[in-house]
């Protein structure tokens, strides 16, 4: 005994312990500045830069209403429940065992008809029945010689973070989505204004050309072309009209809420999000600290390393401390007094002897496990050093086209205004009106889509940065979703 509870209180536990992986990380990212780029990024309620009150509002819905973050939470808190089981299996237990039965003496009780004495053997005798009143406590305890429990509370710990990352995660992934298909469905009503407003200034030109064909100053091809122009722009205003509904119905299920939830409220048309530019993104070594999906990697790391330890104790011997105390009597108040009373304690040692290998190769398993979810952790880092990398190049990209898109705009614009004056006039040729307003309607339709990928981008380099939700969620309660309005708090009865 002496020996087991030194062992106890060395603390032995077997397999590895862990220590965070030190990986070697670049110094600056390559499409910023080094000098500039060490501040730290402000991912604070990043969106907020985009100053539109209503996808503020709508990211706070989505945030409390999202199916996804719900069962998010609610793994956390199965998470945290796990962990308080694998406390528990560190102490010892200890259970009631009450029974009353009904006997018949003509089986159980001795020669003389009185109930036979515990411990004693019964003898077929009189008819009699009684009954027999029984209390007692069982108690155990593992002893965690070798540190199995110790790592299965370890390894729940680190469930508990994993569950956070997931949670976090899920609303990076949540706020990325909302303001993105935002900006998509805002961007879908600039387009359907635009093609509206070309539409009904190529049909005053086609007016103006008809006029002119049946003054015979204007060719029947002239006339053609205007109409087929015109009708060519109106033919995009309903796939944009289907695309901006679709949008809507997205962002209304991301808010747990019915696809035509959102329709009108969001009818009323309001510019594409323009964010504030440039934005601090500091060093690659911050996204080990900022992206969720990296923090879970890394926590899953450490949780499988920890499972190794649980197999690794499961090869050694194994002892607990059991016992028992019972006492009976005929009558409810002999159990304190004139019952008979019966007790045991003692030891138990399992040694494991041979098991064909079984044991070392869980041991390999979790050591395999653990190596695969290192390697999981360090493609989580280059997946998340080639997002920053890709929306930095793809933001700065639609910066630049951004000044030459204006550039194309006012000039088209001025081309179109001239060639409609001059074809009025007479003094122009219907083809020179037909190309400009063509390529004006081209060129502010692709200034709108610019608006709009610069929009997506930032929000693409927030997420890549690891922005997402800094305010309090609550997962210590479960919540009642309804399909149809949302989520509702549990109300207590």
């Amino acid at each position: 005994m002496l020996i087991i509870f030194s062992m106890i209180l060395a603390g032995c536990a077997v397999g590895p312990d862990y220590q965070t992986p030190l990986l070697a990380m670049p110094s600056h990212w390559s499409q910023t500045d080094a000098t500039k780029s060490s501040r730290p990024p402000d991912l604070s309620r990043w969106w907020m830069r985009l100053r539109d009150p209503v996808l503020n509002d709508l990211i706070e819905e989505a945030v409390a209403g999202n199916l996804d973050v719900a069962t998010a939470k609610a793994r956390v808190r199965e998470a945290r429940a796990s962990y308080g089981q694998a406390v528990g299996a560190l102490f010892p237990t200890v259970t009631n065992r009450d029974m009353v039965t009904r006997t018949n003496g003509s089986a159980l009780a001795p020669s003389n008809g009185s109930p036979p004495a515990i411990g004693t053997s019964a003898q077929p005798g009189s008819g009699a029945t009684y009954t027999l009143f029984q209390a007692g406590f069982d108690a155990s305890w593992e002893l965690d010689l070798f540190g199995a429990n110790r790592r299965a509370v370890e390894a729940a710990a680190y469930g508990i973070d994993i569950s956070e990352q997931s949670l976090d995660a899920a609303l990076l992934t949540l706020i990325g989505d909302v303001a993105s298909d935002y900006a998509r469905a805002r961007g879908y009503q600039a387009r359907i204004a635009l093609a509206r407003r070309s539409a009904a200034s190529q049909e005053e030109t086609t007016q103006i050309t008809r006029d002119r064909f049946a003054a015979g100053t204007a060719s029947a091809v002239d006339l053609a072309n205007a109409i087929g122009q015109a009708a060519t722009t109106r033919s995009a205003i309903p796939t944009l009209q289907a695309s901006y509904v679709q949008t809507v119905h997205r962002l209304s299920v991301l808010t747990g809420r019915p696809p035509a939830a959102l329709q009108e409220r969001l009818e009323k048309p309001a510019p594409v999000p323009r964010p504030r530019l440039p934005i601090p993104t500091g060093i690659p070594a911050d996204v080990l600290l900022t992206r969720p999906d990296v923090r879970l990697a890394e926590r899953r790391y450490a949780q499988y390393t920890a499972r190794i330890g649980q197999a690794e104790a499961a090869r050694y011997p194994s002892a607990s401390l059991t016992g028992n105390i019972a006492t009976a009597g005929t009558q409810l108040g002999d159990l304190g007094k004139s019952s008979s009373i019966s007790w045991s304690f003692g030891p138990t040692v399992t040694v494991p002897i041979f098991n064909a290998g079984k044991l070392r190769a869980a041991v390999e398993i979790a050591e395999a496990q653990r190596d695969q979810h290192f390697v999981t952790y360090r493609l989580s880092i280059l997946t998340a050093l080639k997002d920053v990398e890709d929306a930095l190049v793809a933001l700065g990209q639609e910066r630049l086209r951004a000044r030459a898109l204006s550039t194309s705009v006012e000039a088209y614009r001025e081309a179109a205004s001239l060639s409609q004056s001059l074809y009025k006039a007479g003094s122009s040729s219907f083809l020179d009106v037909l190309t400009a307003q063509r390529s004006l309607y081209n060129a502010e339709d692709a200034l709108i889509e610019n608006q709009i990928l610069t929009a997506i981008d930032y929000i693409a380099l927030n997420k890549a940065l690891g922005g997402g939700w800094d305010g309090s969620v609550d997962t210590s309660r479960p919540e009642t979703v309804d399909a149809m309005t949302g989520p509702r708090p549990v109300r207590p009865n």
